[in-house]
């Protein structure tokens, strides 16, 4: 953030991964006295950024956003030794809401009417406030104003305060009081006055549904890019500073698999930041010897210094002639990761990937006909815009999802995007294709995932995101869903690890799509220490605690607490629900751990319950 005088001042600290999963680039970061904006990509200062390189990711992010993207950047992380006391590092950022509230006179202005005074302790950055110089004869705290107003395009403003309290008939010389008239801080309790004519209108009045042109029409302002301003159809809607649907990041995630014949070419392109420093053999022989030396560099050791060289002016020609990072063959980010996790026996070792081949459980090998311990994993996610009020899609590939409402990250072409890397463990189960090809064709089994269908089109058709029949995964992947959650749920008694840590990835592909066929699941987790994770949850993966996990997730699942009611759940096309018997006691998960937001979810496809029989695949 800058002071009055324009020098940057550190507000506060956050987590590098949290720049990219909690408050992004347009989300607002609530510190001790003031709330402040995560401003767009034009205002960051790169220099000090690291590249991040993942071929597949950044192939992916161009697809999804522009063309015209040309590096993943990793998040400014502080340094270790002393720092300035106006460092040009770091995540930029600007106060917002600018309308503030002064705590003892009521007092509600914006931030540049002159009668509020930041206050920055460089030393105790989590101090900075704004003060009332002169409120009833003494200094104040200044806190942000709770209320503004966003829209579905991912706008964002001030709240329209001026025009809320006069409804048309603006004063001169406005000033306003905002008050509390009971102890619970509702929007029924707040009022704010216009001290200036006397009109006063209670809060609760912006929050009606009913009455959506109530705050008037949207001003189109993205405030994290300098104030752009759009055109807007959309109605703006009241919410609380701190509100969970005032950001969703919207993110693209891959695995690092090593997808192509030439590995070299893979390495050369991971470690180019260190690599583009060889003009020539002797200077890439001398560079060698230095990351042995200190331990840098291990996937460099196979290759000899002439592959090694040769690899790297193929990467330079690459580079001068526009192209970039190496392509894949593949545009379905899963199918590298499928090729790779189905046959592990072929799979490289690395940094990055470790993959043990492990016999199934003996008593569910004609429906389960592979499971792959993943020791090391290495997981990258870039940041390609968000949205508000409503989470953006939640199809993991994308293809059908709609961006219209895609917040932008700058204001014009995007040439870097922000990116995470973590590392983990997981486990890999493979379905046996003919046993899901035989299930897939039971006649209850098939009027079920018609029901499905039909509430897919609805749930679309309410969001406008046509084609409404478009991106239907099928029953294939509801039974994957499903299992992957029965299954999750089971782990997080016994690994270790928080449930809301453990994550899942679907692989499902039928064979009347393109591509080809898929049917597995990844349950995994990660962590942003270099090291990875410690091991608790791949543990799982042996043969005889595989077995006695997935017996005990297909006992808890027969029968539900809230059975009778959660097994005869119908679905329903109402636009609103997409899963048939599950609920939170039984099947749903926390939404981090989820791909799909716990929707597609059926536990009578996995078992037999109370009200539903004759689609259970086990």
């Amino acid at each position: 953030m800058r002071n009055d005088e324009n020098r940057p001042v550190t507000v506060g600290d956050i987590r590098p991964s949290q720049m990219l999963y909690t408050y992004g680039v347009g989300s607002i970061v609530e510190l001790p006295n003031i709330s402040v904006l995560m401003m767009g990509l034009a205002s960051w200062n790169t220099e000090s950024l690291k590249t991040i390189h993942e071929s597949r990711l950044l192939r992916a992010v161009k697809t999804r956003l522009s063309d015209s993207v040309e590096k993943l950047m990793a998040l400014p992380q502080s340094s270790d030794g002393d720092e300035s006391l106006y460092p040009t590092t770091g995540a930029p950022v600007a106060v917002f809401p600018r309308w503030l509230n002064c705590v003892s006179c009521g007092l509600l202005a914006d931030v540049d009417s002159g009668l509020f005074r930041l206050r920055s302790d460089p030393y105790h950055p989590d101090r900075t406030k704004y003060e009332h110089s002169n409120c009833l004869g003494k200094k104040s705290t200044v806190v942000p104003s709770r209320f503004l107003v966003a829209c579905k395009k991912g706008h964002l403003d001030d709240f329209p305060w001026k025009e809320f309290v006069h409804q048309g008939n603006l004063c001169d010389a406005p000033s306003f009081r905002l008050t509390d008239t009971g102890v619970s801080g509702q929007a029924s309790d707040v009022w704010v006055t216009c001290v200036t004519c006397g009109n006063k209108r209670q809060m609760s009045s912006a929050f009606d549904i009913d009455n959506p042109e109530i705050l008037g029409p949207c001003s189109g302002k993205h405030p994290h890019l300098n104030g752009l301003t759009e055109q807007c159809d959309e109605n703006p809607r009241a919410m609380l500073l701190g509100a969970s649907n005032s950001w969703f990041p919207n993110l693209v995630s891959i695995f690092s698999i090593p997808t192509g014949s030439d590995q070299i070419r893979q390495v050369v392109d991971k470690y180019w930041d260190d690599l583009v420093d060889a003009a020539d053999l002797n200077i890439l022989k001398i560079l060698r010897k230095s990351w042995e030396k200190y331990g840098k560099l291990p996937d460099v050791r196979p290759f000899s210094d002439e592959d090694l060289w040769e690899a790297v002016q193929s990467r330079r020609t690459r580079v001068e002639s526009g192209q970039g990072e190496s392509q894949d063959d593949e545009d379905n980010l899963k199918i590298p990761e499928w090729k790779v996790f189905s046959d592990p026996l072929k799979a490289p070792e690395n940094d990055d990937l470790k993959l043990v081949a492990e016999p199934p459980p003996a008593s569910f090998r004609p429906m389960i006909s592979g499971v792959t311990l993943a020791h090391r994993l290495r997981e990258v996610s870039a940041l390609i815009g968000f949205t508000r009020i409503e989470a953006p899609g939640e199809s993991f590939d994308e293809e059908e999802t709609d961006f219209a409402s895609n917040g932008p990250l700058i204001a014009g072409e995007t040439k870097w995007v922000p990116a995470a890397e973590v590392k983990g463990e997981g486990v890999f189960i493979q379905f046996d294709e003919k046993a899901v090809r035989e299930w897939q064709k039971r006649p209850n089994v098939i009027k079920r995932n018609a029901d499905v269908f039909e509430a897919w089109k609805a749930w679309r058709k309410v969001r406008n995101a046509k084609p409404f029949d478009a991106g239907y995964p099928g029953a294939r992947y509801v039974l994957l869903h499903s299992f992957s959650h029965a299954l999750m749920r089971e782990m997080a008694l016994e690994c270790g690890y928080a449930a809301a840590s453990i994550r899942e990835r679907i692989y499902s592909n039928a064979p009347d799509t393109e591509g080809i066929d898929m049917a597995g699941i990844l349950i995994y987790t990660t962590a942003s220490d270099s090291e990875g994770t410690l091991g608790g949850l791949v543990s799982l993966g042996r043969t005889n605690r595989l077995e006695e996990l997935i017996n005990k997730a297909l006992e808890r699942m027969r029968l539900c607490s809230s059975d009778p009611l959660c097994a005869e759940h119908d679905v329903i096309p109402d636009g609103k629900i997409l899963h048939g018997s599950a609920c939170h006691a039984c099947l749903m998960c926390p939404e981090t751990s989820c791909e799909r937001g716990n929707r597609l979810l059926d536990r009578s496809f996995i078992v037999e319950t109370l009200g539903q029989k004759g689609m259970e695949f086990f």
